[in-house]
């Protein structure tokens, strides 16, 4: 019978949070090893994953920090202003849009961000090239394909056996694997949530005039529809709709697709043209009741799954890894037992408060817009009124959304741990 390796930490799932976290804690000398089922060939392929995901500043300085900006910035699109909405649903009866707006520019945060974007968008199948990139030269130690068949954290160290056999054997697992992370089942950690009912269509379109990078952002009363700048005078749409909807703006022709695109985003960049595949992401709320359990520590969507509406999904998971390594490191300089209940309550309480405001806040903002009563219209729009006239609340919301809120872990400041 083979042995068990020993690692430091096991991560099941190299998706974004996954791969990221290894890094971190790789950099910060503890031995890791990363498991997913797809090859890694699988993940860079263009039909993998259509989304693109708006980067706060600062977590581009902690993508900075783990060697991974340089690879990214020719494809990162800087976000310099952001037009928020208040929309109808487009039709020849339909009544005018209100005049109402949010309008957030970086300009106006420049001297306290040193001139940075608002976010910068990038498609995520050019995070996970960078990131397959980076790992190679790494010390983690990359398994894929391979499968978690069982966990088991009861003892004074987590026992990972593997669909192939292959037992590991870590102080600490990671559960990485998304919303149906077999980690956090294993270790006993229910989720709350319901659906929206709603789905995303998320598809590439090439422009005709520059986008001048201002991401637009319209609320109907179906769900948002977002465009979202990309280099190349591209953009990406995140156009929400009912789930049955959604899967017919998927499988419609083209013709039809741009037809029905044309209605909801105007005139104002020229035609949008469609590139590549079109993607359907059903939407729901999904949080984990704890972040942690018996030698396992959960990130990223393994433990809040949020609506896209702001574009935060993978931030918040992003400063998960980065405060997760962080933790993980100084405990074991320290020669503490980086699995132990100690340790990784460090962690809990470090995100716990910043994960369920931001949930809530998502959640609240998605139910206020997407209906189409006068009552809410009117009161949402006299909000919307409001902030834009007060600038210190504009600027706070500006701060938030760059990441630059609360107490940042070491990466996220641009350092290394």
């Amino acid at each position: 019978m083979t042995p068990p390796q020993t690692h430091d930490v096991i991560v099941a799932g190299a998706g974004l949070a996954g791969a990221t976290f290894a890094l971190a804690a790789a950099s910060g000398g503890l031995r890791v090893a990363l498991i997913d089922p797809q090859p890694f060939p699988v993940q860079l392929a263009e039909t993998f994953d259509g989304r693109s995901t708006a980067i706060a500043w600062s977590t581009f300085r902690m993508l900075d920090a783990l060697g991974l900006g340089e690879r990214l910035r020719p494809h990162a699109c800087r976000m310099d202003r952001i037009l928020v909405t208040d929309g109808r649903r487009p039709g020849a009866a339909s009544k005018a849009a209100s005049p109402t707006f949010l309008r957030f520019d970086a300009e106006e945060v420049g001297d306290a961000t040193g001139g940075e974007p608002l976010g910068y968008m990038v498609e995520n199948r050019r995070i996970r090239a960078a990131l397959a990139e980076v790992l190679a030269e790494s010390s983690v130690e990359l398994m894929a394909p391979a499968a978690v068949e069982s966990v088991d954290g009861s003892g004074a160290r987590a026992v990972v056996t593997l669909k192939d056999g292959r037992v590991l054997v870590a102080p600490l697992i990671v559960g990485a694997e998304g919303r149906g992370s077999l980690v956090r089942k294993a270790a006993g950690i229910d989720t709350v949530g319901w659906g929206y009912g709603q789905s995303g269509v998320v598809a590439t379109v090439r422009l005709d005039h520059d986008h001048g990078n201002v991401a637009h952002e319209y609320f109907l009363p179906g769900g948002p529809f977002a465009i979202l700048p990309l280099t190349d005078r591209r953009a990406s749409l995140v156009w929400t709709e009912t789930t049955k909807a959604a899967e017919a703006l998927r499988d419609c022709s083209d013709a039809a697709f741009r037809s029905h695109l044309m209605r909801r985003f105007g005139e104002f960049l020229g035609e949008a043209r469609p590139e590549g595949p079109r993607f359907v992401y059903p939407l729901a709320l999904e949080l984990a009741t704890k972040l942690t359990g018996p030698r396992t520590a959960l990130i990223g969507d393994a433990a809040h799954g949020v609506h896209p509406v702001a574009g935060q999904g993978l931030n918040m998971g992003l400063k998960d890894t980065a405060a997760l390594a962080e933790v993980l490191i100084e405990a074991a300089r320290l020669g503490e037992d980086i699995g132990s209940e100690t340790v990784l309550d460090r962690y809990a309480r470090w995100r716990r408060f910043d994960i369920l405001a931001l949930a809530a806040g998502f959640d609240g903002f998605v139910r206020l817009f997407s209906n189409d009563l006068a009552p809410v219209r009117l009161a949402r729009d006299l909000g919307m009124a409001a902030v834009n006239r007060i600038a210190p609340l504009r600027k706070a919301f500006m701060g938030e959304a760059g990441g630059a809120m609360g107490d940042l872990p070491k990466l996220l400041r641009g350092e290394a741990v």
